[in-house]
């Protein structure tokens, strides 16, 4: 870098998120410029340190050894720095700041989205963006600061709050049970319609409560299958099968209700056990995030309470 310059500081910053992101668009919307402008700022960089810094091509954007190099020894300074910004912010004790946040479509439809109205009356200063998708995103890559998610293990390279315990569970409508009878044995069920998750394995197992004896293995050919809990669950509601859905998802919006099948037999291995949010590790959390974080939590506790059937 020749002497007496100034310091491009932004700039190195930029490649530090152009290294995450691997795409000249994706780092300008996270920082609020233009492609245009990103692109030149690098360009300006490389012309400042003297040497290639990034490789372009039609797909993605990739990082030479000398621009791999800087963004591995400024890279902790930024992220230093933003913490210790943020902490600076926080001692006001009122949260604000932008939060973008991403969750599974049913579960944000269901339970978080209806919330966040009352979330940002109450927290005038917080901007909020929600993206709904089932794809697992990643997050650094991606600038969200937190994700909500249905798993069936808590990671332990995030930050990690759980918000709920949560459940697989066998439902089906009167009208069915009615029409078809009652499954009495996990056995049962293959002379059973059943509405299934796509992509779920054929053969589900079942444990009984807590007695301790080797699963049951039961081999089901569904009738229907969705990537939706929702679908699934007005699919069952009609009355055209058995579903088994997570307990998130049992409430119609109609008030129409569906009854527990086999409550003594629990399915392993379906769909998680926990719904949590995890955002990367970092030396601090933004006020903002927490402050989320209790929120979802005090949602998911009168969820459980009023809404899930036992």
């Amino acid at each position: 870098m020749r002497t007496g310059s100034a310091t491009p500081f932004s700039d190195m910053h930029l490649l530090t998120v152009l290294a995450d992101t691997q795409s000249f668009v994706k780092a300008a919307e996270r920082l609020g410029i233009s492609r245009s402008s990103a692109s030149m700022r690098i360009v300006a960089l490389e012309k400042a340190v003297g040497v290639p810094l990034v490789r372009r091509s039609t797909r993605r954007v990739s990082l030479t050894e000398a621009g791999q190099q800087l963004v591995d020894e400024v890279a902790p300074a930024f992220e230093r720095i933003t913490s210790s910004f943020h902490a600076a912010h926080d001692l006001t004790g009122v949260p604000r700041g932008a939060l973008r946040v991403t969750a599974p479509v049913a579960l944000g439809r269901q339970h978080i989205s209806p919330s966040l109205g009352d979330f940002l009356l109450r927290y005038p200063e917080v901007r909020l963006e929600l993206e709904l998708t089932d794809r697992l995103v990643n997050l650094a890559h991606e600038g969200f600061d937190l994700a909500i998610r249905h798993a069936r293990h808590i990671p332990d390279d995030y930050v990690v709050w759980e918000l709920a315990r949560s459940e697989s569970v066998l439902v089906a409508s009167e009208a069915y049970l009615t029409r078809r009878g009652r499954p009495l044995h996990p056995v049962d069920l293959s002379e059973h319609d059943c509405a299934l998750y796509t992509g779920s394995p054929r053969s589900l197992a079942f444990l009984r409560g807590e007695s301790g004896d080797a699963p049951v293995y039961v081999d089901v050919l569904p009738r229907f299958t969705a990537n939706n809990s929702e679908i699934l669950r007005d699919v069952v509601l009609s009355g055209a099968g058995l579903g088994l859905l997570p307990d998130f998802s049992l409430s119609g919006g109609d008030g129409r209700q569906l009854q527990r099948v086999l409550p003594d037999w629990n399915v392993q291995g379906y769909f998680g056990d926990h719904i949590i949010a995890v955002r990367p590790f970092s030396p601090s959390v933004p006020l903002a995030v927490h402050c989320l974080v209790d929120h979802l939590r005090a949602v998911f506790s009168r969820s459980r309470d009023g809404v899930y059937p036992k």
